[in-house]
């Protein structure tokens, strides 16, 4: 069995999700102190989790096609995201955003803003309280997240499809591997892929239930 959609998908879902980590964590913190236009902002940021993926890639292959406004100016310094390995990290990252953000959003909101504001009386700066202490008592929600953007970048099909197409050892992913075996009528692969995204599947939900278990037991401690 050739390994290589899964360490391709393995290497897309991590880069996607650093990508997502520190986008989604920025842009909760930003949209959660946000005074006008909330709601809005809020919407454009989740509606890829509602969009189907097909519907998400093509607007993908608009925006960073040759003849799009990113996708040209990009070409011109030989950065090609069509039919190429950073079009999967693209498809991935932007798929799996608006569960690092909604999450982190939520773990933002629940935290207790006079922890905040008595660091600022100590003289911090705001990056600091940020780093020092928004995060590590966010920590748990932001962990959940993660696990979250990775498991769903890792089985991004859709919108990987539409932009990054469907070339061995390129682009294509562990999720396209399924698709490509049932398309050729080889079942005992199409069976295998869909093990290894299963296996993989439930240690993320593992994880996720283990961060959230921990998370109560800490608040009933205290």
């Amino acid at each position: 069995m050739d390994m290589t959609p899964l360490i391709l998908s393995l290497k897309t879902a991590v880069v996607a999700t650093l990508i997502t980590f520190f986008a989604g964590i920025f842009c909760a913190w930003k949209v959660v102190h946000m005074k006008r236009g909330k709601g809005i902002v809020d919407t454009l940021f989740t509606i890829p989790l509602v969009l189907p993926p097909t519907v998400l890639g093509f607007f993908l292959l608009v925006f960073f096609g040759k003849n799009g406004p990113v996708g040209n100016l990009l070409s011109q310094y030989g950065i090609v995201f069509v039919f190429s390995w950073l079009g999967t990290v693209a498809a991935s990252a932007v798929v799996s955003f608006p569960l690092m953000y909604r999450t982190a959003r939520g773990a933002f909101e629940q935290f207790d803003s006079h922890l905040y504001y008595a660091a600022q009386t100590l003289g911090m700066s705001n990056f600091k309280i940020f780093w020092r202490v928004v995060f590590p008592n966010c920590l748990p929600g932001i962990v959940g997240g993660v696990i979250l953007a990775f498991a769903r970048a890792l089985g991004e099909f859709g919108a990987t499809v539409m932009l990054a197409g469907n070339i061995p050892g390129k682009t294509q992913t562990a999720a396209i591997a399924v698709y490509s075996a049932m398309q050729a009528g080889d079942r005992e692969k199409a069976y295998q892929w869909v093990a290894v995204i299963l296996v993989i599947s439930l240690v993320a939900v593992l994880g996720m239930n283990f961060v959230n278990s921990r998370q109560k037991k800490e608040k009933e401690e205290r």
